[in-house]
């Protein structure tokens, strides 16, 4: 089993920074793709960023050059580096971690509110 717990989620200004991590615990040493989800009211979950087992990363349009998505190996973290923020980040993100089998993991979600 694997287990995701994201944080660092809360309320900023419009052009302010996040730092989201989600700390990961159990039998990680099989999931070769990392990624960060946001759904926001009333719409569809989207994938924001992706970082894979040899580190190739991928940013969704909206969020290329504001995000960053990262690993540490050592600290089985994964984290989601969030600049400029617009009030249409305003989301829950949720961590994802796949396994090669394509089994998936979820976390429970960090809100984030960016206020206009």
């Amino acid at each position: 089993q694997v287990q995701l717990v994201e944080s660092g989620g809360g309320l900023v200004q419009a052009g302010g920074s996040l730092r989201l991590s989600c700390t990961a615990s159990g039998s990680i040493f099989s999931i070769n793709f990392w990624g960060w989800y946001r759904q926001a009211p009333g719409k569809q979950r989207e994938l924001v960023a992706s970082i894979t087992r040899d580190g190739s990363t991928n940013h969704a349009d909206s969020v290329k050059g504001r995000f960053t998505i990262s690993r540490d190996n050592a600290k089985n973290m994964v984290y989601l580096e969030m600049n400029s923020l617009k009030p249409e980040d305003t989301a829950v993100y949720y961590c994802n971690g796949v396994k090669l089998r394509g089994v998936e993991y979820w976390g429970q979600g960090t809100q984030v509110t960016v206020s206009s």
